[in-house]
This record gives C-alpha cells, sequence and structure tokens, in this order.
C-alpha cells in the first residue's frame, strides 16, 4: 500500500526588513545597477512577481529601503545628538553622518537614485522623501537653538542657517558620492568646519 505523499510546505516570505536589508547590502557589495527585482528574490529566497507583490514597483522598494536605512540613521543621529557633549562636538558629529564615507556610499547611492527618480513620483512618495529631508532639518535646527541659547554659539537665524549648511552639504556631498575628482571626504569635512567657524564661532 504505497503511502500519501507529503504535503509541499510553502515557503514563507522573509519578513519585509529583511527584504530591506538585503537591498541594501546588495547596493554596497555590487552597486545600484546590480539590484534587480530578479536578483534580489533570489538573494532572499523569493519570486521577483512576489517582490512585486509586496512593493507593487522598484521605486517604491528603493523608496521604502531608503526610508528603512534613514531610521537606521535616525536613530544614530538622535544618539550623537542627545550625548553630554559641547553644541559644536554634536554638529561635528551630525556633519560626521551626514557626509558619504566616499565613492558609491550605498545610503548616498540610494538617496541618489531616489531623488532622480522623484520626478514622476506621486504625491505620496514626495511626502515620505521630504519627511526624510525634514527630520534632518529639524535635528539641526533644534542643535544650533540649543548652542545658541547656551552662548556656544553666535545669534543666528538656526532655520535659515540650517538650510544654507545642509545646502553645503548636499552640494559637497553629491561630488564625493561619484567621485568628482579633487574632491574627498576629508576635504570636504575641512571645508564644513571653516564655514561652522565663520559662522557660528565668531564673536560669539
Amino acid at each position: 500500500m504505497s503511502s500519501a505523499a507529503a504535503p509541499r510546505r510553502r515557503t514563507p516570505a522573509p519578513p519585509r526588513e529583511d527584504v530591506l536589508a538585503a537591498a541594501m547590502a546588495m547596493i554596497a557589495e555590487r552597486g545600484l545597477e546590480k539590484l534587480t527585482m530578479a536578483a534580489l528574490g533570489r538573494e532572499v529566497g523569493m519570486s521577483s512577481g512576489h517582490l512585486l507583490y509586496y512593493f507593487g514597483s522598484k521605486d517604491e522598494l528603493l523608496l521604502r529601503t531608503l526610508e528603512w536605512s534613514e531610521g537606521r540613521l535616525g536613530a544614530e543621529r538622535a544618539r550623537l545628538l542627545t550625548r553630554a557633549a559641547p553644541a559644536r562636538e554634536r554638529l561635528d558629529a551630525y556633519v560626521d553622518l551626514y557626509v558619504p564615507d566616499g565613492h558609491r556610499d550605498p545610503h548616498w547611492t540610494l538617496w541618489l537614485e531616489v531623488w532622480n527618480r522623484s520626478q514622476g513620483a506621486d504625491e505620496n512618495a514626495r511626502d515620505r522623501q521630504a519627511a526624510i529631508e525634514g527630520a534632518w532639518h529639524r535635528d539641526l535646527v533644534a542643535l544650533l537653538a540649543e548652542g545658541i541659547s547656551r552662548g556656544e554659539f553666535r545669534a543666528v537665524d538656526p532655520d535659515r542657517f540650517a538650510a544654507r549648511l545642509r545646502a553645503l552639504l548636499d552640494g559637497l556631498s553629491i561630488h564625493v558620492a561619484i567621485g568628482l575628482r579633487g574632491t574627498d571626504r576629508a576635504q570636504v569635512l575641512s571645508h564644513v568646519r571653516e564655514f561652522l567657524t565663520d559662522g557660528l564661532l565668531a564673536d560669539a
């Protein structure tokens, strides 16, 4: 008497965070151009169709991966900014966290790609991108305001100064991330620290 065939067990899909972590690891190891739905599916044991079912599109996958990466950076930023340390020391830590590690920094590579695709994005995606930028801006404004109130920084408009500082950081960071010749992380940090000394510490 033959035994009945054992029922096939469906392999459960990995948690969504595991998929996002795998996507980020692939960008770091192989570059963004190698991150296809099929390649990511092979990495996490899912079909590209299942990935599309979960995320809807590659644009959504990239944005969610960026949000996941930003969440980790946000936790590290909060840790650095809430330390018992002078405001300038914490501001330097903010800048250090902001600037890419070097050419093809995975977070910045992803950030650039998401913003490049945002021209055709819907309002929801644009709002989520604005939320990412807003978190960095609010933390910086709060830190500047604290430094001013304690007399560590001279009296500037924290919101206006934060907007200018982030514009400087973004421009120089893009140069580092794309590997523009003549610009490296050390040079960028030096430029920014000089800008901060001139703008915040003069006549403090």
